[in-house]
């Protein structure tokens, strides 16, 4: 699609930040056509089904169970798969991993309540800086003004190391939040263990690197799209940390690269996806 001459993108960016209602504002207002500033204008990546028939490649799923228990060999076993999961995908699932379905159920939950409150609700949280003292943010696009298009997807943002008082995370989720952030620091905790286990290290070598130091929690919401075919709901990226504990809900639509072709992470029930970050991937390399 050409540009059009009469298109100011700096101005709609600027007047879609300054509703602070998001995407979700946008879909409340009725829009039956893509805004220009998300139409996706790069061409689509190779995916691992393109080329026909390929090898039975899925991301790896890794059972946790015993991984505190008693006996050392199993411990040993989680060690390896997380270590060889890591060097060939970087990307992996996870099951019995200890926190209930009823926990990551209700996060779910509790974000799309959020997501879901009228304008009014929202916006005092709405904070394009993210780098405040606020516990709290809720925004659209962390590139807003930088990326190539803007994404599908309304974000928040909760601080959570030191835990935040219920009082500085919305009434709406702030307990299951609260919850679910300690279940999977707790979890983060444990990986960073296995992971320094994998380097022959001590298990707290990570964790004395100060690697649990910052622990975010995001949310990330896409509403039904008008025009999903010219839409992208993020970025290629990855993640600059030392790695992302994600919970997916049953849409799916998270996808990985590996040997240069993109494969699908499918929803599994009760699963967590993990993914090794530059920070991992650097604290590895420096070992």
């Amino acid at each position: 699609m050409a540009p059009s001459t009469d298109y100011d993108r700096k101005a709609e960016l600027e007047a879609f930040d300054e509703t602070k209602m998001g995407v979700k504002g946008l879909v409340d207002a009725g829009v039956s056509k893509l805004p220009r500033i998300f139409v996706n204008e790069q061409p689509p990546s190779p995916k691992a089904t393109d080329g026909g028939p390929q090898p039975e490649r899925h991301i790896p799923v890794i059972d946790m169970a015993g991984v505190e228990g008693a006996d050392p060999e199993r411990r040993r076993e989680i060690i390896k798969m997380v270590s060889d999961t890591l060097e060939e995908w970087g990307f992996f699932q996870i099951v019995n991993h200890g926190i209930p379905q009823s926990v990551l159920d209700e996060m779910i939950k509790g974000a799309k309540r959020f997501h879901e409150l009228e304008p009014a609700a929202k916006k005092p949280y709405y904070e394009r800086n993210t780098n405040t003292a606020r516990k709290f943010v809720y925004l659209s696009n962390f590139y807003l003004y930088t990326g190539h298009v803007t994404n599908w997807r309304d974000t928040t943002m909760a601080v959570m190391e030191p835990t935040p008082a219920p009082e500085e995370i919305p009434e709406c989720f702030s307990d299951i939040t609260i919850e679910f952030g300690e279940a999977v620091k707790k979890l983060g905790h444990t990986f960073m263990e296995l992971i320094s286990e994998a380097m022959g290290l001590n298990p707290t070598h990570l964790k004395e690197m100060d690697s649990a130091e910052q622990v975010l929690l995001l949310t990330h919401y896409y509403p039904p799209c008008p025009e999903p075919e010219l839409a992208i709901g993020i970025n290629k990226h990855a993640d600059s940390d030392t790695f992302t504990i994600l919970l997916q809900d049953e849409i799916g639509g998270l996808q990985v690269l590996h040997d240069d072709l993109w494969y699908d992470v499918p929803h599994v029930p009760g699963a967590l996806v993990i993914n090794g970050g530059d920070l991992l991937q650097a604290s590895i390399n420096c070992s």
